[in-house]
C-alpha cells in the first residue's frame, strides 16, 4: 500500500515518525515486521490501548507483520506517569492481568496466514538481565542529559513528588525490549502513543548504536474530543475492552452519544470503513442530524470489532428495550445481568406488590404517588402497562428468571432483582 502513512495522516492515526521519507519508502519497499509494548497495569486493555491495535491492524492489512509485546517485566517497574509515582503491582498480580489481556489482542488482529501476529513477553528477557549486564551492556549507550530532557521526567522532577530512579529507568528497559525483538525478531519498527515519543527514539537510538542497523518508529496523536477535552472516560470510568469492567451495553451507548462535532472524526480512527463511507455518513450527519446515522454506525462498528456481532445485537435489543419500548424478552441473561449492572437493580421478594416495587425503586414517592401513576396509566413493566394494582411481583413478570425492569412515564427506568426465583 503506497499511499498507507497518507491514509494513516487522513484517519487521524499518524502523529509523528523519526524520519518520514525512509519510513515510507521502507514501508513499500518490503514487509516489515513491527511491534507495540501493552503494560499489564490493570485486568483489560482500553480505549488508548484500541487506538494502537487499530494502528498495528491497518499495518498488518498492509503487509507487514505485528509483534504484541506484553510488558511483564516493564509492568513490574512502571513507566512515569505526569501525575505522580505509580503504585507497584506484585508479579502475580501482574502475570494475572497479562493473561487477562492476551485473549484481547485477538479480536482486532489476525493470528493467521503470512504476516500472523505473535505475542511475546519481555520479563523472559528482562528477568535474565543482571544489574551489572544492565549497567555495563546497556547503560553506557545513555546519556544522562538526553533522559532528563524526556518531557515527562522533566515535568516530574519539576514537581513535588519528583521521581524515583525505578521509573527513571524505564526508559532504559524499553529500549533494550527494541534491541531484543530487532535482534530475535528482526523488528525493524516501533509504534506506540505520542507521549511514549520519548522511550521510543531512546529505543531507536540504542538500537543504532548497538547495531548500526536503521529503525523507525511511528506515534499516535492523544485523541481529544472537538472541545479540546480528553477522550475516553465513561460515566463509570474508563472505557474498558473487557466486558466483565464494561459491559458491551454499556460500550455501545458510550459511542453511540457520541456528539456529532466527533463522529466523523472517531468513523475515521476507530474504525475500517472506506473514505466513500464515512463521506456518506458525513453528508448524513449534516443533512439529517436527528438519525444520527454516524453515531449508529460508529457504535456497531466498534461493538463488533471489539466484543463481537452477537454482542453488539444483544446491545441494540437492550437499548431498543430501554429506550423504544421493545421486548424485554428478547434479552438473553448475560444483556439482562449487564443493565441491571449499569442501572443498579434494586432487590424485591418474589411475591411481593409491584405497586411497592415501584416505590422502592423509587419511582414514585409513596403509596399515593404510586396509585395516581398507576390510575393514569403511567406505570409499566417490562413495557408491557400496568393494569391490576394487586399484581405480584411473579415468574410471569421476570426476564430470564432473575430481572424485571420497571419504567414511569417515558425515561424513568429501574430494574428489580427478584430473590426467591427458582
Amino acid at each position: 500500500m503506497s499511499n498507507l502513512l497518507e491514509e494513516l495522516k487522513w484517519r487521524g492515526l499518524l502523529q509523528n515518525t523519526t524520519d518520514e521519507g525512509r519510513l515510507s519508502d521502507a514501508l513499500q519497499k518490503s514487509a516489515l515486521t513491527f511491534y507495540c509494548g501493552f503494560d499489564p497495569t490493570a485486568a483489560s486493555l482500553h480505549h488508548g490501548n484500541l487506538v494502537q491495535l487499530i494502528l498495528m491492524r491497518h499495518l498488518q492489512l498492509a503487509g507487514h507483520k505485528p509483534i504484541v509485546l506484553v510488558g511483564g517485566g516493564t509492568g513490574l517497574i512502571g513507566d512515569p506517569r505526569k501525575t505522580a509515582e505509580r503504585v507497584l503491582n506484585d508479579e502475580s498480580t501482574v502475570v494475572e492481568y497479562a493473561e487477562g489481556i492476551r485473549t484481547q489482542f485477538a479480536r482486532i488482529l489476525d493470528f493467521g496466514g503470512d504476516n500472523a501476529t505473535r505475542i511475546v513477553n519481555n520479563f523472559d528477557w528482562l528477568s535474565k538481565l543482571s544489574a551489572i549486564g544492565l549497567l555495563r551492556d546497556v547503560g553506557k549507550y545513555f546519556r544522562l542529559s538526553q533522559m532528563l530532557a524526556k518531557e515527562i521526567v522533566a515535568s516530574r522532577l519539576n514537581s513535588e513528588e519528583g521521581i524515583s530512579y525505578t521509573e527513571f529507568s524505564y526508559q532504559i528497559l524499553q529500549a533494550y525490549d527494541f534491541y531484543q525483538l530487532h535482534k530475535n525478531y528482526g523488528v525493524t519498527l516501533q509504534t506506540g502513543g505520542s507521549d511514549q515519543w520519548g522511550n521510543l527514539t531512546a529505543g531507536l537510538d540504542f538500537v543504532r548504536k548497538k547495531t548500526g542497523d536503521e529503525v523507525h518508529v511511528m506515534t499516535t496523536p492523544l485523541i481529544t474530543k472537538s472541545d479540546g477535552t480528553k477522550f475516553g472516560k465513561s460515566e463509570g470510568g474508563a472505557v474498558w475492552l473487557n466486558e466483565n469492567m464494561m459491559s458491551p451495553y454499556a460500550f455501545y451507548q458510550f459511542w453511540l452519544n457520541t456528539d456529532d462535532n466527533d463522529a466523523v472524526k472517531f468513523l475515521k480512527v476507530f474504525t475500517f470503513l472506506s473514505r466513500d463511507e464515512i463521506a456518506e455518513l458525513e453528508v448524513s450527519l449534516q443533512n439529517e442530524p436527528h438519525l444520527r446515522e454516524a453515531q449508529k454506525t460508529l457504535a456497531k462498528e466498534v461493538t463488533t470489532l471489539v466484543h463481537g456481532e452477537q454482542a453488539y445485537i444483544g446491545a441494540v435489543k437492550a437499548s431498543e428495550a430501554l429506550f423504544k419500548g421493545g421486548d424485554f424478552s428478547e434479552l438473553d441473561a448475560k444483556t439482562a445481568e449487564s443493565i441491571a449492572k449499569e442501572l443498579g437493580a434494586v432487590e424485591v421478594q418474589l411475591g411481593s406488590s409491584l405497586i411497592d416495587a415501584f416505590i422502592s425503586a423509587k419511582l414514585v414517592g409513596g403509596k399515593n404517588e404510586a396509585m395516581r401513576a398507576f390510575k393514569e396509566g403511567g406505570l409499566y413493566v417490562n413495557n408491557a402497562r400496568l393494569t391490576d394494582e394487586t399484581e405480584i411481583v411473579d415468574g410471569r413478570v421476570t426476564v430470564n428468571g432473575r430481572f424485571a425492569f420497571l419504567r414511569r412515564g417515558k425515561k424513568n427506568i429501574a430494574v428489580l432483582e427478584i430473590e426467591g426465583v427458582n
